[in-house]
């Protein structure tokens, strides 16, 4: 184990010479960016309301997840970073098999290291006068680590990234697990889920719930336990998932209180040690001379690619709409047999014959780009997203429509609820699975068109939904009230 403080002098300061007493919360977050960033920020969004609290975050280091580059510029005097001790990953095939089932066991394989740890810390603060222990906060991906809180009699709260959407899915799937214990299949029917506005077609479901190699057991082993903890909370906002915050409040169903406490995004976007500072340069420039709302930008997250099929077929549908576009493009991941396979390939190497010509001073190629900068750029006018929830969120943020193409995990959900559920979307793709489907040409063009469109109505609400997305976060909003209110839920074990 390990410890990282920022600033420790200012914090040892004022703890020994008796200014404050904390409220210790212990963060148990999920490594990957897209868990991680806004675990962080939230954390930091708790210390600016109330200055009784400080938080220690216990840090798993999965291969592959920038973890280090994400924390480095912390500098929250009340956070302090633990690295949790490494541990020897699950099988290689299981990961293979199925990613919820690798990402699951590797968060259990840390249970005896956080049990200690957090014993240690418990222990250590009994003895002193400067903070007191008031519960765990643990990602969805490590709810497995309520066990721990119930040993050391703490109380234990979750802190889900994603919206509340998926958390409706979550609880339904423990009394449809009781009545039909086995995997989805896309022949079944639609599904009543409590909370949703339509029937939910099994195809937009996350693709583990299908998988017999361990994906659905997975989904099930946390779905179960979401209800054991004392309190669950949401990164999203009242007026964009009313219908699904009423639903948690039924009375034959008994669920924790949930507390909507969103947007919680990074202003500076998510940091990635492959960002090239010279590309990034270059592309704003360009996106400078661009007219206002003019570019469609096409991006993907941190581990969204296509095969070269796909991307010819997206080049020539961008081609064809005649439209301005700003074009992030991820390449496929290295595979088993040669593992430097990516790194050898160049976009243009998988592009049409001629295309970089032909679009020069209407479209622009990159690399990995700061989406939540380029979002908020008076040019950006459409947005072609994988519908992971920190891209939509920071999308009504700035009040940018998406066109809706989703990869992976629980995207497809989220892309089902922002076109049918919210009408805050264009339906480009709804339940795209990238092993099987191939988007063409045609339907590219058609969506961007229709994404770009000044009478598509998806954008008014966009830009609406951004006003409400910022008065939820103010002073008096929805979100603020929230947060006040989870506080109290907090430190009421800091005052018994």
């Amino acid at each position: 184990m390990s410890i990282r403080q920022t600033e420790p002098g200012l914090r040892s300061y004022l703890l020994s010479s008796g200014k404050m007493k904390k409220a210790e919360l212990i963060f148990v977050p999920f490594p990957a960016p897209t868990h991680l960033v806004p675990t962080i920020e939230f954390a930091k969004l708790l210390l600016n309301r109330d200055d009784r609290i400080s938080v220690t975050i216990l840090l798993m280091k999965l291969p592959g997840f920038f973890v280090d580059e994400i924390t480095q510029s912390l500098t929250e005097s009340r956070i302090q970073l633990v690295d949790l001790p490494h541990v020897d990953p699950p099988p290689p095939d299981l990961l293979e098999k199925s990613f919820p089932a690798y990402f699951t066991a590797y968060v259990e394989i840390h249970i005896p290291h956080v049990r200690n740890i957090v014993s240690d810390i418990v222990s250590s603060r009994s003895d002193s006068d400067s903070a007191r222990i008031v519960g765990l906060v643990v990602d969805i991906m490590c709810v497995s680590m309520i066990d721990v809180s119930k040993e050391l009699d703490l109380p234990s709260y979750m802190f889900l990234a994603s919206n509340a959407g998926l958390l409706g899915l979550m609880l339904y799937l423990p009394s449809r697990h009781s009545k039909m214990s086995s995997e989805f299949h896309e022949a079944d029917p639609e599904l009543l889920i409590p909370g949703f506005v339509n029937q939910v077609p099994p195809r937009v479901l996350p693709e583990a719930l299908f998988n017999k190699d361990g994906g659905y057991a997975a989904y099930i082993k946390l779905a179960q336990k979401v209800r054991e903890a004392k309190s669950i909370i949401v990164n999203t906002f009242a007026d964009l998932e009313e219908s699904m915050l009423s639903s948690f409040g039924d009375s034959r169903n008994p669920n924790p209180p949930v507390y909507l406490v969103g947007p919680v995004l990074q202003p500076e976007g998510f940091p990635n040690p492959n960002l090239d500072l010279v590309q990034c340069e270059k592309t704003m420039k360009w996106l400078d001379d661009q007219p206002d709302s003019s570019v469609v930008f096409l991006c993907f997250g941190t581990a969204g690619s296509f095969g070269a099929p796909q991307l010819k077929e997206m080049a020539l549908g961008l081609e064809l709409s005649g439209l301005r576009f700003l074009w992030s493009v991820g390449l496929p991941r290295p595979n088993n047999e040669d593992p430097s396979s990516a790194h050898n390939t160049k976009p243009e190497d998988m592009l049409p014959d001629g295309f970089l010509g032909r679009i020069q001073g209407k479209g622009m190629i990159c690399g990995w780009a700061p989406q939540m900068e380029i979002l908020g750029h008076k040019a950006i006018g459409g947005f072609v997203s994988h519908c992971g929830w920190n891209s939509i969120l920071e999308s009504l943020w700035h009040g940018v429509p998406i066109a809706t193409w989703p990869l992976y995990a629980e995207q497809q959900l989220n892309a089902f609820r922002m076109v049918r559920e919210l009408g805050l979307a264009v339906d480009l793709r709804m339940d795209y699975r990238g092993n099987v489907d191939l988007v063409m040409a045609d339907e590219v063009e058609r969506a961007v068109k229709d994404l770009m469109s000044d009478d598509n109505e998806a954008r008014r609400k966009v830009k609406r939904m951004s006003e409400m997305a910022r008065i939820a976060v103010m002073d008096g909003g929805s979100s603020f009230n929230s947060v006040g209110l989870l506080i109290e839920d907090i430190l009421a074990a800091y005052k018994s």
